[in-house]
């Protein structure tokens, strides 16, 4: 490697700016990687356009409750019961807590 490579990452670290994984991490939680295979059909972060409802801002117990009425058959859907029963209820818990705080 060059020298001129050593004399920047030297003094980049000298001033305190050197990159380090914990310096450029974000802050993924659970829900919200759950949550991201509902905005192919919902719109990007539950912002829909089109005929399917929006998901966002939402309660937490609104969203719960509706997601607990597809995956148990109470509540006619298309797909949501199919997608529903793939979740636990501490997962349908952290979708429901993501969506509910994205304004």
């Amino acid at each position: 490697m060059k020298p001129a490579y050593f004399t920047r990452i030297l003094t980049l670290s000298a001033l305190g700016l050197m990159v380090t994984p914990s310096s450029y991490a974000t802050d993924i939680t659970r829900g919200k990687i759950l949550a991201s295979t509902c905005f192919a059909c919902h719109g990007t972060d539950g912002r829909s356009s089109g005929s399917i409802p929006s998901i966002y801002g939402y309660p937490v117990e609104t969203l719960y409750r509706n997601m607990k009425s597809f995956q148990d058959g109470t509540r006619p859907a298309t797909v949501m019961g199919r997608h529903a029963k793939g979740y636990t209820d501490e997962e349908i818990k952290l979708i429901a807590e993501y969506l509910s705080n994205i304004r």
